[in-house]
């Protein structure tokens, strides 16, 4: 056997035994029973067997070379009718209608529940409940928002995506959780124009109904969740939240306060410090209350390996000889040189790491932070290729018209619509003007 297909199905073997084992499979199809029970209308299937087979099809989809389930109209292999155990493997109508009977009855709500759950208990020991719910308090989770491109025929709420350069297409908006061992916990879906800071509140929300804990204490969230009412109502919760300032929210080290000793961070291959870190306090203000602000800590990074140069603070009438001495200044004199200009002054590159806790270690504040590229930026991009959220799904790939490109195309050819009318007017006006005076040429003539 080539060595490709048997570590193919050594994978899938694997997989297939985590989705018994961890009790995935069981916990979804138990919560599909529930709503297929509770709504007769859905049609849903109600063996738990059958729901079962369907869901695995489901999962192993990628595993069998499969992005989508408009590709089960070709599959011709083995391996899904193995895993479901049946002689053939299910036709693409049959399981579009159960994906589509799933939505009419609203089955998102309970199934985001049930993973919810089924994270919480996977990712933890067993512990009484109110160990588990002081460890998970004390927890550093991240959030981020991924935004995956949708073609449709129908137009659906327009967003950047980012993994296309950040084109503004139909998409969808993926906000997940994931905490500090790099395990994802939570998947909500929402419109692509949701922004992030609307997104968060309602997943910690979800998770911590569905999971019965008090709050998630400790949170870190990207760039985009820097805003101050954003901040401010998770501080008003109870929560910490860590991200980064704005580089138009600050100028320099002057724009902070009760800035400390500066200590070393990261170190290059020599043993040389390219990075410090410094605590600090700033002003955050809030745009929404005028005259009030919120307070938060800094962890204040100097990257020496990125020097930007400094405003130079030129005053009217100051010219390029201002910073040469009055004696040196002739420059129409025959024996004047010109001279190398001094370098202009640079600062190392700022990245403030702020936080709503009220105290906070500067160094562990920044490793916090930056950690989030292993425990959830790397853990995105892996799930990208295997569970394939990066392929574009849609109607035979056919995508949308970009409206706003049709509008701007709609208006450009109004106007070479209008301009070619008027040249055509104009060319009638000449051909009449040139009749006329070919008559009256031949009255003049004639008379």
């Amino acid at each position: 056997m080539p060595e490709p297909v048997w570590q193919e199905g050594i994978g899938s073997l694997l997989r297939l035994s985590a989705a018994y084992q961890t009790g995935f499979l069981a916990k979804l199809g138990t919560a599909i029973q529930r709503i297929a029970t509770t709504a007769p209308s859905s049609r849903l299937p109600l063996n738990l067997a059958v729901i079962e087979r369907l869901l695995l099809t489901l999962l192993f989809l990628p595993v069998a070379g499969l992005a989508r389930t408009w590709d089960l109209r070709t599959y011709t292999g083995t391996l899904l009718a193995l895993v479901t155990g049946r002689g053939c493997a299910y036709s693409y109508a049959y399981v579009e209608q159960f994906l589509s009977r799933l939505a009419h009855a609203q089955a998102d709500e309970g199934l985001i529940d049930a993973v919810a759950q089924w994270t919480w208990a996977l990712w933890h020991d067993k512990h009484p409940h109110e160990e588990q719910e002081q460890e998970e308090q004390k927890a550093v989770f991240y959030v981020d928002g991924l935004s995956l491109a949708v073609y449709s025929d129908v137009l659906v709420p327009r967003g950047p995506v980012g993994k296309l350069g950040g084109k503004i297409l139909g998409c969808r908006e993926l906000v997940v959780l994931h905490d500090q061992q790099g395990h994802p916990r939570l998947s909500t879906t929402h419109r692509g124009d949701q922004h992030l800071t609307i997104g968060v509140p309602q997943l910690l929300q979800r998770y911590e109904q569905a999971t019965d804990l008090g709050h998630l204490d400790c949170l870190v969230v990207d760039r985009e969740g820097m805003a101050a009412e954003f901040l401010f109502q998770l501080h008003s919760q109870g929560r910490r939240v860590v991200t980064l300032l704005r580089s138009n929210q600050y100028k320099d080290e002057g724009s902070f306060t009760e800035v400390g000793e500066w200590l070393p961070w990261r170190l290059d291959r020599e043993g040389s410090v390219v990075c410090e870190v410094a605590a600090a306090r700033f002003e955050l203000a809030r745009p929404t209350h005028p005259g009030q602000s919120l307070a938060v800590q800094v962890a204040l990074i100097r990257d020496w390996r990125k020097l930007i140069v400094c405003e130079a603070a030129m005053g009217e009438g100051e010219q390029w000889k201002a910073d040469l001495a009055p004696d040196q200044q002739q420059f129409w004199e025959p024996e004047w040189q010109a001279t190398p200009a001094p370098s202009a002054p640079t600062r190392p590159k700022l990245i403030p790491v702020v936080t709503t806790a009220a105290e906070a270690d500067a160094v562990e504040l920044a490793h916090t932070y930056f950690r989030r590229w292993t425990c959830q930026e790397n853990a995105i991009r892996d799930w990208l290729i295997p569970l394939n959220l990066d392929t574009n799904h849609g109607y035979a790939k056919e995508p949308v018209v970009n409206s706003e490109l049709a509008k701007r195309r709609a208006v450009l050819e109004k106007r070479v619509a209008h301009l070619h009318r008027l040249a055509a007017e104009s060319r009638k006006r000449l051909r009449q003007m040139r009749t006329s005076d070919q008559v009256r040429e031949e009255q003049v003539v004639s008379s």
